[in-house]
Parts: structure tokens; C-alpha cells; sequence
């Protein structure tokens, strides 16, 4: 069984804006509410820091407190070809981390943005992220999440000035 998860979605862009969309921009397309930030729908800011090494984090206020979550680390920063980063959740155990990776293709119509995230299967069966599912549907959970953002950042790009 494999342990990934793959979507693709094609932006009428050129690589090096799709590129610059997904890291610059992120916070302005990541969709908000409780399935896909950290701060629900408060407000917060999703950062992703361009150069390896770099965070990807969210920064957010509860009540007086400044919080922030490091969600993955960059791992391989190739604009406008490839950016690959490792993945973990706050209920993730410490050494728990997967990994996300978005190539950029030129196609026809603009960029075939492509995320693969890896090492899903490696999360115990009992792993809080798995809402009690079997790998194929919990990849296919994964998968379906991960088609919301894309979508997102998809319209995104089409409805900018």
C-alpha cells in the first residue's frame, strides 16, 4: 500500500508566479476554519520562510498570547522548479513528521502545481490525525484536503488583480 498522497491542479500561470504564489502568498489563499489552520477562523498569519531551513508556521492571539506553530521545516527550496518541506501536526509525537513536496511544471495552459505528501502510512493506526481510518482512507482523507487547498489556491490566482 502506499503511504502518499497526490493532487494536481493546473494554474494559467507561469512557474515562477505559481511558485511565488504557493510560498509568498500563502497565507492569502491557505483556507481558514478549524479543518486547515491552527487559529480556526481568528485571525492569524501562515508564513513560509523562502530558503531551506525556512519555516512553515502559523502565528496567532488567544486571549493576550501570542502563539505560534511550526508546522514543517523547508528542505528543498528550487523556485521556481520544487519546494519540499516536512510536515507535523501539534498532535504529531516528537521524531512523528511526514513530508510534502509541490513541483511546478510548465504545461500549455500555465503550471501543473503537483503535491505529494509522503510517509502517511507511518503514523500509527491509533495516530490521533488518522480519525480512526485504514491507510487507503485516511490517504484518501489526505488527499481530498489537500485537493480543498489546491482548489483554493487555484481561484485564488484566477481572481487576482
Amino acid at each position: 500500500m502506499s503511504s502518499t498522497a497526490r493532487v494536481s491542479v493546473t494554474v494559467n500561470v507561469a512557474p515562477e508566479v505559481a511558485f511565488d504564489v504557493f510560498a509568498q502568498d500563502i497565507d492569502r489563499w491557505w483556507r481558514r476554519g478549524i479543518k486547515f489552520r491552527h487559529s480556526g477562523n481568528s485571525a492569524g498569519l501562515l508564513c513560509l520562510e523562502p530558503r531551506v531551513g525556512g519555516r512553515l508556521f502559523e502565528s496567532f492571539e488567544t486571549s493576550g498570547t501570542e502563539h505560534v506553530v511550526e508546522v514543517g521545516v523547508v528542505r528543498t527550496w528550487d523556485p521556481p522548479r520544487l519546494l519540499i518541506f516536512s510536515w507535523r501536526n501539534t498532535n504529531f509525537a516528537p521524531g512523528e513528521q511526514t513530508e510534502v513536496e509541490v513541483g511546478f511544471s510548465p504545461v500549455n495552459s500555465g503550471t501543473l502545481v503537483t503535491v505529494t505528501h509522503r510517509g502517511l502510512t507511518a503514523l500509527p493506526p491509533t495516530h490521533p490525525a488518522r480519525h480512526g481510518l485504514p491507510d487507503d482512507q485516511f490517504i484518501r482523507m489526505i488527499g481530498l484536503w489537500w485537493g480543498e487547498l489546491m482548489t483554493a489556491m487555484r481561484e485564488f490566482i484566477r481572481t487576482r488583480p
